[in-house]
């Protein structure tokens, strides 16, 4: 159970700092804004890389844990239950964000979406192309950087995080960059409208990616030298 609260903390802090950033900077508005908010993602997943790599292996993300499953790392069991405790911890971040901008809702300052939810400003087609794209990229880089023989070691959380950074820079004008379906249901839920009819998009997308990325680095990360 402690990994699974573990997952659900880590989803939380990810989920809170990373999309609450996405809010006060009023995350699209500008060029800063979007780097701010691409830092503070990255950021979310290296501090808890360094907090519960230990005790969960810091998935916080479904599209990961079925990454690290497909790859015959962890049980199906334990892949449900990360994917469950992760899209609690952000359902849980998303309604204290909430709370808190609903507040400021009329503040010139503040951004359309008080909860940093994703939407598919090119059309959900544009949307489910980069989703797939973009999760497969960044869930190989953390199958590789955490491979018991050919990783990074304790760097991994490092690597994890700066590559996340790059993700949200090159997604964000696109879809608001998910590649994490938790991430992308508990704001859904409470800022409804459009990021809750294209919420399938950014649970799709991601979850396809992790497979594909699994599939990546079993053919070239594998043992096999032909």
């Amino acid at each position: 159970m402690k990994k699974y609260l573990a997952e659900m903390i880590g989803t939380f802090v990810l989920t809170f700092l990373g999309c609450g950033t996405a809010v006060a900077l009023s995350c699209g508005t500008d060029t800063a804004s979007v780097v701010g908010t691409a830092v503070a993602f990255g950021l979310s997943v290296v501090a808890m890389a360094y907090t519960i790599g230990g005790i969960s292996g810091c998935h916080i993300n479904p599209a990961i844990s079925l990454g690290v499953f497909l790859s015959g790392r962890m049980s199906g069991k334990d892949c449900g239950m990360y994917m469950l405790f992760q899209v609690i911890g952000a359902i849980l971040a998303s309604l204290v964000l909430y709370c808190v901008t609903i507040t400021v809702a009329g503040d010139p300052l503040s951004s359309s979406t008080l909860t940093g939810a994703n939407a598919c400003n090119f059309g959900v087609t544009n949307g489910l192309i980069v989703e797939i794209v973009l999760t497969t990229l960044f869930v190989l880089v953390v199958l590789g950087t955490t491979d018991a023989k050919k990783g990074a070691g304790n760097f991994a959380g490092l690597a994890i995080g700066l590559s996340l950074i790059l993700i949200h820079l090159v997604g964000i004008r696109f879809t608001g960059t998910s590649v994490n379906p938790a991430r992308s249901i508990g704001p859904a839920l409470f800022q409804g409208g459009q990021a809750l009819s294209e919420l399938w998009v950014f649970i799709v997308g991601p979850l396809v990616g992790g497979a594909l990325a699994s599939l990546v680095w079993k053919v070239i990360g594998s043992d096999d030298k032909k």
